[in-house]
């Protein structure tokens, strides 16, 4: 008797699966990229599918919110050159000098710009008294008439201010105003667009020093500078000092300078120090030294000046005798802890931690330089949303 015959099955098996077939993880993976300009136009150019994720509104937006605390350094608006924007990256990740127009009506005439932060370019226009939040890279806009406490016949007639994006808080941002009245107090006042309403206004008074200025105090035209939950003013006029307003307490103080700035020869510029908190760069044509100093507090709650590190200019940048002379501040970029170096060889950027620099060009011109941080992507064909909140 024959044995029976043994049957075989066959199994029919799904198709392979991995994590790259789930949308969601994809999204997620994509959304880490880093925030270069080149990254996204990449990353679309692999396959149909991932093209059509990325140029997704929605995937956009939230890739420019992660990547808001750690943007690149994409150039810097010329204060003096009718706010022209000069790249400063190289290709692929340059950026067209023209992109960012900075054409904005005739009230633009008479205005002043007072710095960018967080994709945001804040712009005080005189007549009318507004200010103007502008995104250069979707081009949305925000005129924001100003409180009437920050009228000229009130004020020394300086008013400067800074734009910020709290954190968790989406495509919402605050305006803050700083200023001297003619009662020698300083002023500031915050505006939230979540309420579109600006809130109370803070005063506190500004001592007076005899150090030979007949300019009383003033709120220096100089950018803003934000470490931790507060923002940073110089003061000058027969005070030279800082105005430190901290966001949470909304409440205003003035924090004397680490060293005397009156050397000859000297240039400094307020920034974030390295580790967070309030620093100080001191920059000396006498021996080309850079000194980094930071605000520290003890235990017992008492604030000083401590002296980080010091950089040799000459030194890092290879300068020959015949090439050392003045040397100016141009613009520092908080996020990326750049400077941007006026030299008589050229206009240097500087990166004060990595002491990594680019000779950008050669120029006579002493100018005002407003670094633009920023997340953005090449090419014409990649969305460019509004941000509108």
């Amino acid at each position: 008797m024959s044995s029976p015959r043994r049957r075989h099955h066959h199994h029919v098996r799904s198709p392979a699966t991995g994590p790259l077939d789930d949308d969601d993880l994809l999204r997620e993976i994509l959304v880490r990229l880093p925030p270069q300009p080149s990254s996204l136009p990449r990353a679309s150019a692999v396959c149909k599918r991932w093209r059509s994720l990325i140029s997704d509104p929605g995937f956009f937006r939230r890739f420019r919110l992660r990547h808001r605390r750690n943007p690149p350094l994409l150039g810097f608006f010329d204060r003096y050159a009718g706010l022209s924007f000069l790249p400063t990256l190289e290709a692929p990740n340059r950026v067209p000098p023209g992109r960012f127009s900075s054409e904005h009506g005739d009230d633009f005439e008479r205005s002043m710009s007072l710095g960018c932060r967080h994709g945001l370019f804040l712009i005080f226009l005189s007549k009318p008294r507004k200010v103007l939040a502008w995104d250069p890279i979707t081009g949305d806009k925000h005129n924001i008439a100003i409180p009437a406490a920050f009228d000229t016949k009130k004020t020394m007639g300086l008013v400067n201010g800074a734009v910020l994006r709290p954190a968790g808080e989406g495509q919402h941002f605050q305006v803050a105003l700083a200023e001297a009245d003619e009662k020698q107090q300083a002023l500031t006042c915050v505006y939230s667009s979540k309420t579109g309403l600006w809130g109370n206004l803070n005063s506190t008074p500004l001592p007076y020093e005899a150090n030979g200025s007949r300019m009383p105090t003033m709120v220096h035209t100089e950018d803003v500078v934000l470490a931790g939950d507060s923002l940073y003013w110089m003061l000058t006029g027969n005070l030279v000092g800082i105005l430190e307003f901290d966001l949470v307490k909304q409440s205003l103080a003035v924090v004397p300078l680490p060293v005397d700035i009156c050397r000859r020869g000297s240039c400094f510029r307020m920034m974030r120090a390295e580790g967070g908190g309030l620093g100080f760069l001191f920059v000396q044509a006498a021996d080309h030294t850079a000194q980094l100093w930071q605000r520290k507090t003890d235990c017992d709650g008492v604030s000083s000046w401590k002296l980080g590190r010091t950089i040799e200019l000459d030194k890092v940048l290879s300068l020959k005798p015949e090439e050392k002379g003045p040397l100016s501040i141009l613009g520092f970029a908080e996020e990326n802890n750049v400077v941007f170096l006026w030299t008589r060889i050229g206009v240097f950027m500087i990166n004060l931690e990595t002491l990594e620099f680019k000779n950008l060009y050669k120029t006579m011109v002493f100018s005002h330089y407003h670094p633009f941080e920023s997340v953005y992507t090449t090419g014409n064909n990649m969305p460019y949303i509004a941000d509108t909140g």
